[in-house]
């Protein structure tokens, strides 16, 4: 497929043991020549193609699409003339604004279509960027060249944003294919000046220099780490598409308002709070509105919390919160069809199926100036 000579791969080594390919944990096998370098469906950027075995009609008119990845979450689309006749896993080189950039295929066919559809991307066929070529053995070498200076540029750049005191940090660096540009990824609170920082890199460097500033779980994604769930981050290890995960999310869970427990290493709301939000989300319909009071010959009881698995809810007496009983939701439902035809049952110890002291129904956690933790502050 591809013809490369001279380029000494290590057998099934992971990227992390090789900074080379840090390229969305991609692995990558002992290259012979005609075979795909690199092992399709090892990155996290990969995406499986379920329409493989679909044959569209040949249409002469029809583009060849393509849809390219480059480091970490950088993924763009391509046309491509088809004596290419390019498969998933192919490294390639691309247009850029100024030179060419070497990608690795993820997709390719019809599919790329439903793709651009999906992630509502809005450049015109006509107007995509090109393919030029399957990468050639002296491309491969300077992409790797330029992948290999990656982490020294880094620090040197962060050594001269440190000297000018400029309140800013560097995440990442990417280099272009063609090692003619980089982009540097950064995080700051507010707007930076770097005209100056510019200036030096470029001096120094020899190279075009773009910066570009990322959000902080784009930050985490890039560093990487280990979760309090003990694995690797999911934005590091899978996640792609970002979505926005609100305090909403925590309460119908019925999570404590904990930040320390709730919040993940780039001090915002864990992503992982949406797994199960659907499921809850879900089984809470069968539930009856938790605001309606409960009215017994013995007094009012009100909610206090849910079992959503269980399909349990407990109710205290407005007069003692302190004890807590579990009442079914088929229960609960018929204590409020008579409660609205104006019955009231005798007590609600008749209809719980377990009881318990509940010394604190409420939790509140402080910031360090004793003022109350508002979650919203970590969405």
């Amino acid at each position: 497929m591809i013809e490369q000579q001279g380029i000494q791969q290590h057998k099934d080594t992971s990227c992390q043991e090789d900074p080379r390919f840090n390229r969305g944990c991609c692995r990558y096998t002992e290259f012979n020549t005609g075979q795909i370098m690199l092992d399709h469906g090892s990155s996290k950027l990969d995406q499986y193609n379920w329409m493989r075995d679909y044959e569209a009609e040949p249409s002469d008119t029809k583009p060849c699409l393509a849809e390219v990845r480059f480091k970490n979450d950088r993924k763009d689309f391509f046309d491509y003339p088809p004596e290419l006749d390019l498969q998933e896993g192919d490294i390639v080189a691309v247009e850029a604004a100024i030179g060419h950039d070497i990608g690795i295929v993820t997709l390719t066919g019809d599919i790329v279509e439903r793709q651009m559809k999906r992630k509502r991307h809005r450049t015109p066929v006509g107007e995509l960027k090109k393919i030029y070529r399957r990468a050639r053995s002296n491309d491969v070498e300077k992409w790797l060249s330029a992948i290999g200076i990656e982490n020294n540029t880094l620090f040197r750049t962060r050594k001269i944003a440190e000297n000018l005191g400029l309140d800013m940090k560097l995440n990442d660096v990417e280099f272009q294919g063609d090692k003619t540009k980089a982009i540097f990824y950064y995080t700051a609170d507010g707007r930076v000046d770097f005209r100056e920082l510019i200036k030096k890199m470029a001096e120094e460097f020899r190279i075009r220099v773009e910066m570009r500033q990322i959000g902080v779980r784009q930050e985490s994604a890039k560093l990487g780490g280990i979760g309090s769930c003990g694995r690797e981050l999911c934005c590091a290890s899978w996640i792609c598409d970002f979505k926005s995960v609100t305090t909403s999310v925590a309460r119908v869970q019925q999570l404590s308002p904990n930040p320390q427990k709730l919040a993940g290493q780039c001090g915002k709301l864990k992503c992982c709070l949406n797994f199960e939000y659907e499921a809850y989300v879900d089984a809470l319909k069968d539930f009856p509105d938790p605001n309606i009071p409960l009215k017994f010959k013995s007094g009012v009881a009100v909610h206090q919390k849910n079992d959503v698995f269980k399909g349990i809810m407990w109710y205290s007496y407005t007069n003692d919160r302190s004890n807590i009983m579990a009442i079914p939701t088929e229960k609960v439902k018929e204590i409020i069809a008579l409660n609205k035809k104006g019955q009231k049952p005798e007590k609600l110890e008749d209809y719980a199926t377990t009881m318990e002291q509940h010394t604190d129904t409420s939790e509140t956690y402080l910031n360090d100036d004793g003022t109350v933790v508002d979650l919203k502050k970590y969405e």
